[in-house]
């Protein structure tokens, strides 16, 4: 079987994808995982934007995400893995092969005296609330963050001062070959947005915090106050990525975006925020290429007037159509 699915050039997947016995091969592989072929990928992302996937699989356990590994590996097709779309443009081509997506089917949360796990695709602000409910503190920070955890710990997602590496404890993640490997939060080598499974083609399974007991009421009023600060200051009324850019030392993306007079400015329907310069925004038909277009532009513009490079926090994939 595997001979036949070797894999060559990307239409050639594609047609692969969508020859009814290939289609029929993976459903009788995967009975319990959802599978969708040709799905939107604008259904799926934040910024409401993106092309079709050729198979979209969403696992609803351990042994189906290594199975989903293990048969990308047997059928010769490339394996794309996604999370809850919040930090991620899909290019208007759309993704070929296999794209795994860890969301709501895979968002688990368990509690243990004061060590919290959740799985991958437990919404951070889920997690931060779970924490909150249960009188625990330690993840106020992450109540408005969109992103799912799984995400948020590969890139050591943080807030008002606060950062998953201060919790985390352990990280248990499916590797390339589809085994179970168990990292310690050492070896998770966590930095400023970063991590040791940054580059990895390792997929998260589920995360373990330690966190400590604190006053519902005080730990509520904290998220409460952080919740305010997010709605007086970001975009959330528009399809979005959060924000575009890493901080660049010493200071930060919006306000050097802002003196350059970008605030409004568009190419298409994408547009740098008019609430916040560290944003782009989609008007409502923005596509891939105008986001990747503004965004070029505004490093650009940066890069001239400050000797600035900014590096991008959004997570690009996929092809141009």
């Amino acid at each position: 079987m595997t001979a036949g699915f070797a894999s060559t050039s990307s239409s050639e997947v594609r047609e692969r994808l969508r020859a009814a016995r290939l289609r029929a091969f993976l459903a009788q592989q995967m009975p319990d995982t959802e599978i969708r072929f040709d799905e939107p990928m604008s259904r799926h992302t934040s910024f409401r934007i993106g092309g079709p996937a050729d198979a979209l699989l969403l696992p609803r356990t351990l042994e189906d995400l290594q199975r989903c590994v293990r048969l990308s590996i047997e059928m010769g097709l490339p394996l794309t893995i996604v999370g809850n779309g919040s930090n991620l443009l899909v290019r208007d081509g759309g993704i070929r092969g296999l794209t795994l997506k860890i969301a709501d089917n895979l968002a688990r949360i368990d509690l243990n005296g004061v060590e919290l796990t959740a799985q991958s695709g437990a919404p951070l602000a889920a997690v931060s609330r779970f924490a909150a409910e249960h009188s625990l503190t330690g993840l106020e920070f992450a109540c408005g963050i969109p992103g799912a955890l799984g995400g948020g710990v590969i890139m050591n997602a943080g807030a008002y001062g606060g950062e998953l590496a201060e919790v985390t404890t352990q990280v248990r993640a499916v590797d390339e070959r589809g085994g179970l490997r168990v990292l310690s939060a050492a070896e998770m080598q966590f930095g400023y947005r970063t991590s040791a499974l940054q580059g990895k083609k390792w997929i998260v399974f589920d995360v373990t915090m330690r966190l400590q007991p604190g006053g519902r009421t005080q730990i509520e009023a904290r998220m409460a106050d952080f919740t305010c600060q997010r709605e007086s200051k970001q975009p959330l009324s528009l399809p979005s990525a959060g924000s575009v850019f890493k901080r660049p030392p010493g200071g930060y993306v919006g306000p050097l975006v802002e003196q350059l007079g970008l605030k409004g400015y568009r190419i298409g329907d994408a547009q740098v925020s008019e609430k916040h310069a560290g944003f782009i925004v989609n008007l409502g038909a923005a596509r891939a290429a105008d986001v990747l277009a503004l965004i070029q532009y505004v490093r650009g513009r940066v890069q001239e007037r400050f000797g600035i490079g900014l590096e991008t926090e959004v997570r690009v994939i996929g092809e141009d159509a």
